[in-house]
């Protein structure tokens, strides 16, 4: 079993944060479909900002299944203390403190994973956000700034120190970005030296790599990412074969298209259906990218304006596969 402060996971699965993705119907959704965990979209340290409808939105969790998870991102101490203890406030029961996330708009901030080359700095705001708050504080770190300077079990045992509950580690330094693979050595070291739960992140794509990089890092749980998009089930998948051996099947065509027409549903209701509408169209292209005729059926979804237009083209999609040349036929596609 995992513990973050008084809470059990129900699964060693969990989904990882991701801006632009794990917003609250996304969230909801992997919940159902398994993840023991999930985080919400990182917001701002900057409280000033939080008017702004996109932080609006992210700092939604009404209805969210216990406990929420709310990742905040900054570089100042003050400032992430008053943050989480705002969101403690709102109704969030775990901090996760973004010390990740690769994107130059966030590191050139001095936030995000620029944030490993100042250790002290590091110790400086888990102190601060730890003391500002009542709830547990995890965290998510990146393997070190640059291969010459993997420092992740530096701070780890930092991380530790200061009351961290549970680190959150992708395979990855900052430079590397998102390019080449994962390693896992630096994941297994930082197990070795602390006692806190560990979460292994970075090219977990299918149930045997996560039973792999678990029996490699002694890992506690398995924290997955890109391989969510389009692929919810994935959390099912993975806790089940980790608990059985036994693989779950992917679901079947009549399943996939209640799975996506709900969670289109859901988009439309939390962002209205403007903005639900063309969000819809990322989500809609992971769920059906790798299918055959995906590509031109993406270019026909991508002109719908109207969510009714899009539940009906994803019904016959998906429902009707003696129907998949019309994406590439204009004439029939009209008919």
């Amino acid at each position: 079993m995992i513990n973050i402060g008084p809470y059990t996971l129900k699964s060693p699965v969990i989904l990882a944060p991701m801006a632009g993705v794990t917003d609250r119907p996304f969230r909801q959704l992997c919940r159902e479909m398994g993840a023991g965990l999930v985080v919400s979209e990182m917001v701002t340290s900057d409280i000033t900002l939080w008017n702004t409808r996109k932080s609006q939105l992210r700092l939604n969790h009404q209805g969210e299944e216990e406990p929420r998870s709310v990742q905040i991102a900054g570089g100042d101490p003050g400032m992430l203390a008053e943050a989480a203890r705002m969101n403690a406030e709102q109704g969030a029961q775990i901090i996760d403190i973004n010390m990740g996330c690769p994107a130059k708009k966030v590191c050139n901030k001095a936030a995000g994973s620029a944030l490993l080359k100042d250790e002290q700095l590091v110790a400086d705001i888990l102190k601060a956000v730890v003391e500002a708050v009542d709830i547990p504080v995890t965290l998510k770190i990146r393997t070190g700034w640059d291969r010459d300077n993997r420092n992740g079990v530096t701070i780890a045992k930092i991380a530790e120190d200061c009351g961290i509950q549970a680190l959150a580690v992708h395979g990855r330094t900052r430079a590397d970005a998102y390019k080449g693979d994962a390693e896992y050595d630096t994941i297994a070291r930082i197990k070795q030296e602390i006692q806190i739960p560990v979460f292994a992140n970075g090219d977990i794509t299918s149930s045997e790599k996560a039973r792999y990089v678990m029996d490699y890092t002694n890992a506690d749980a398995v924290m997955i990412g890109r391989a969510a998009q389009g692929r919810p089930w994935i959390f099912q998948q993975i806790a089940h074969y980790l608990e059985t051996g036994q693989h779950l099947p992917d679901p079947d065509s009549a399943t996939r298209h209640q799975i996506l027409s709900r969670h289109l549903t859901a988009l439309y209701a939390f962002y209205g259906e403007l903005m639900g509408v063309r969000i819809a169209r990322k989500h809609v292209n992971w769920y059906l990218g790798t299918q055959e005729a995906g590509a031109s059926f993406r270019r026909y979804f991508n002109q719908l304006e109207q969510p009714e237009a899009q539940q009906d083209a994803i019904h016959r999609f998906i429902l009707e596969p003696s129907r998949l040349n019309d994406w590439t036929n204009p004439v029939a596609r009209t008919a």
